[in-house]
């Protein structure tokens, strides 16, 4: 069973050409799930049936998993049954008998058009500065995700027409328009790159990189994110994909094109793009509860009795 599990894995890495991180994500789920059924004596897939998985799932449920992560888990073992089936190794697919616990679903955290601008003014003063403006305004600019935003490269920007290309899940590449004032910002940082305070060596491709001169990490855009949000006293949870999320939130808003919101993304699916018409509802539902005369707000009167 290990060894076909091994097989999966490589088909995955080889055939469909997932990223390291989508890998490990199903290499974990389902080395947790051949533990289960190992301990229970089963020795070969074609031994497992539903009532297996919707054991292992409840039980997983039970012991505190999420409902995203549990639709995670199964997600991953649907795909491992269709590849087993493809390999005529199993006849069916028994993990498409059931579903996963559903989740409650949260609306990702979004900044307003104001704090925006706030995070988008920090001082370029100095070589930080510079990269930091540049990283944020591109992240607002073309709500790239935070992977895409360390991947990129120098030659993918192309100063005269205004884009980025980037390389998304899956290994998706799409062509993203970038902003006005995000091209400038890139400017001003590509000007003053190579002076990295502390760096020995310089890689030349990374778009942004570290003052060591490496490509600049995940953790450190993050760490970046933090100390600007603080500094400048904008308040609540921000970190980077909160400039995607208001990316999404704004453009949604005052184009009402959920398509071309898709595209941008760089969703495969429609319905998780469709999270963010909740929250321009959730808008529009704080106008009228605070416009509209029948709206059902409680009066001073009613609060006071």
């Amino acid at each position: 069973m290990r060894s076909e599990l091994d097989h999966f894995l490589a088909h995955l890495r080889n055939e469909r050409q997932l990223s390291d991180h989508t890998i490990s994500n199903y290499q974990r789920d389902l080395l947790a799930l051949l533990e289960t059924l190992e301990s229970l004596g089963i020795e070969a897939w074609p031994e497992i049936g539903a009532h297996h998985l919707r054991s292992y799932i409840t039980g997983a449920h039970r012991g505190g998993k999420s409902g995203k992560t549990l639709q995670r888990h199964l997600s991953s073992i649907r795909t491992l049954f269709n590849f087993l089936a493809r390999e005529g190794i199993v006849k069916s697919n028994p993990a498409m008998e059931f579903s996963a616990p559903k989740s409650s679903s949260t609306l990702p955290d979004t900044i307003d058009t104001d704090q925006i601008s706030r995070l988008l003014e920090i001082g370029t003063s100095n070589w930080h500065g510079l990269r930091d403006r540049a990283m944020l305004e591109l992240f607002y600019s073309s709500g790239l995700r935070l992977s895409e935003l360390v991947g990129s490269n120098i030659q993918d920007v192309s100063f005269d027409d205004c884009t980025i290309r980037v390389l998304g899940k899956g290994n998706k590449e799409r062509l993203l328009p970038v902003g006005s004032k995000a091209i400038a910002a890139l400017r001003a940082w590509l000007q003053d790159r190579m002076l990295a305070p502390r760096a020995r060596h310089i890689d030349e491709t990374a778009l942004f990189i570290s003052e060591r001169g490496t490509r600049i990490s995940a953790r450190n855009v993050q760490a970046r994110v933090r100390e600007w949000c603080r500094r400048l006293g904008i308040s609540g949870r921000v970190h980077p994909h909160t400039l995607r999320h208001s990316f999404a939130s704004h453009m949604l808003e005052s184009s009402q094109d959920l398509r071309a919101v898709q595209e941008l993304l760089g969703h495969a699916d429609i319905s998780t793009t469709q999270i963010y018409t909740h929250l321009d509802f959730q808008h529009l539902a704080d106008v009228y509860d605070q416009a509209h005369p029948r709206a059902g707000r409680k009066t001073k009167l009613d609060q006071e009795t």
